[in-house]
C-alpha cells in the first residue's frame, strides 16, 4: 500500500504512547469524554493513516495532544476525505448486498484509487476482489485476495475467500486448506455456506466455490 503523504502527528516525549498494528481493537482502553476530543472524530482520525503508522495513546496523553493541537487528522479537510471514503465503501457494500457486483466493483475501486493512503482502502480491496471474482477476471481476483491476505493477515473473510478460490480455480487443495484453517480458527462461521451467502453477501460464484471446497467436490 502506498505510503501516506501526511506525516503522522509528532508525539511529545511527555506523552505515554506506542505504535500498534491493530489500534481499533484497543480503543476500549480509552475513556471518553476526553477534553478537546470528540469520540467520533477521534475514531475517524485513525483512518487517516495506514494501520502500521497509527499511534495509540492513553487518555491523559490524549488530553495533552488536544491541548497542543496535535490531533491534526481531525481537521475539516481530513474529516471530509475520511467521510467520503467511508461513504463510497458503504455504497460498495450496499450494492454487493443487493447483488449488483458491477456497481459494487466500481465503488470499491473508487475507494482504492482515491484513498489508498487510508487504512480502510484495504477493506475495499477485499470487496473489490469478491466482485471481480463474479464479474471480472478471476485470476486478477485471486491475485488481489493473495495480496490482501498478507496486508490484512488475520482478517478471516479474505482467508476464507482465498481458500475457496484456490480450491475451485487453482486446484490447490493444500494451499486452500491452509487458508481455510486460518479463517475458521478466527471465525468458525465460515464453515457455514449460508453465512457467506446471507450475511456476508458473497457473489454466487464464490459461494459455489466455497461449497465445492467444504464438500470436496
Amino acid at each position: 500500500m502506498a505510503a501516506s503523504s501526511r506525516a503522522p502527528p509528532v508525539i511529545p516525549q511527555s506523552c505515554s504512547c506506542r505504535m500498534d498494528k491493530s489500534p481499533i481493537a484497543n480503543l476500549k482502553t480509552l475513556n471518553f469524554p476526553i477534553p478537546g476530543i470528540n469520540r467520533r472524530n477521534f475514531l475517524l482520525s485513525l483512518l487517516a493513516f495506514p494501520a502500521g503508522e497509527l499511534f495509540l495513546v492513553d487518555a491523559s496523553s490524549c488530553s495533552a495532544l488536544a491541548a497542543d493541537g496535535l490531533v491534526t487528522a481531525s481537521s475539516s479537510e481530513a474529516s471530509r476525505r475520511i467521510e467520503e471514503a467511508i461513504r463510497l465503501l458503504e455504497l460498495g457494500r450496499e450494492f454487493q448486498a443487493k447483488g449488483d457486483f458491477d456497481k459494487a466493483l466500481m465503488y470499491f475501486t473508487l475507494v482504492i484509487e482515491g484513498y489508498k493512503d487510508f487504512a480502510l482502502s484495504e477493506y475495499a480491496r477485499v470487496g473489490r476482489a469478491l466482485a471481480l471474482y463474479e464479474v471480472g477476471d478471476r485470476d486478477e481476483a485471486i491475485t488481489e485476495m493473495e495480496d490482501v491476505s498478507v496486508s490484512l493477515k488475520g482478517y478471516p473473510e479474505v482467508h476464507a475467500a482465498l481458500a475457496a478460490a484456490l480450491y475451485a480455480d487453482k486446484h490447490a487443495p493444500l494451499l486452500a486448506e491452509n487458508q481455510f484453517t486460518i479463517a475458521t480458527l478466527l471465525d468458525p462461521h465460515y464453515t457455514d455456506v449460508s453465512y457467506v451467502k446471507d450475511t456476508k453477501h458473497w457473489p454466487p460464484s464464490l459461494v459455489s466455490s466455497l461449497q465445492q471446497f467444504i464438500t470436496l467436490t
